[in-house]
């Protein structure tokens, strides 16, 4: 069935966003629980969309890549993380960086269960239901696998700062600087889906294997 804009904003609207809340506040999360109270203390622990949402990143930016196909990208506002703060700074990053990406993978797995869960609704409300559940495993699995990519500054970068030895993790750490530009440079050349479809395929089917 094709859906009309309105359709796809009111398919995507409510899983694009609890996605990308959610998080960045389990980064907030993680880091008030290994000691830093920065997110905190600026009220970004919290699960209001408002709190997170970037205009650009998180609404205009996911629509245009939705409407017009490819893979999902965009951003929310970063959630504040002293990593100096940490009780561990250089141990505790990982949990930190890993909170947001394990969060779109439990999000993914509640999604499927709703789209298990359609199969016995009305069927008015079944067809609508599945699409927004679709669309939910969908875009937790790619933000997961994205922000898994080992490119500072997304969480995949910091897990790998965090693992690397001292004498190789300062100067990846500063890639951080060129990280965006190469990651667009990734996106618009087609390289990005190429590296990223085989593990958002593997996701999908060890989703596929736990509901």
């Amino acid at each position: 069935m094709e859906l009309s804009l309105i359709q796809k904003i009111i398919i995507y609207a409510p899983p694009v966003i609890f996605a990308i809340t959610v998080h960045e506040a389990a980064h907030g999360y993680a880091a008030k629980y290994f000691g830093d109270m920065t997110a905190y203390q600026a009220g970004r622990i919290s699960l209001n969309p408002l709190k997170h949402i970037d205009p650009f990143g998180t609404i205009l930016l996911p629509a245009m890549t939705i409407l017009l196909g490819g893979i999902l990208f965009g951003w929310a506002k970063p959630v504040p993380v002293n990593f100096s703060r940490l009780r561990h700074p250089k141990k505790d990053m990982l949990w930190v960086a890993a909170a947001g990406p394990a969060s779109n993978f439990v999000m993914a797995l509640f999604w499927a269960l709703v789209l298990k869960l359609t199969m016995d609704s009305p069927s008015f409300m079944a067809e609508p239901l599945s699409l927004m559940a679709k669309a939910g495993i969908g875009i937790n699995i790619v933000l997961m696998v994205l922000n898994l990519l080992p490119l500072p500054p997304l969480d995949g970068g910091r897990i790998a700062v965090s693992l690397l030895p001292m004498h190789l993790a300062r100067p990846f750490a500063q890639i951080e600087r060129f990280g965006f530009i190469i990651l667009l440079v990734l996106l618009f050349t087609g390289v990005l889906s190429r590296i990223l479809d085989p593990f958002i395929n593997a996701v999908y089917l060890l989703i596929n294997s736990l509901i």
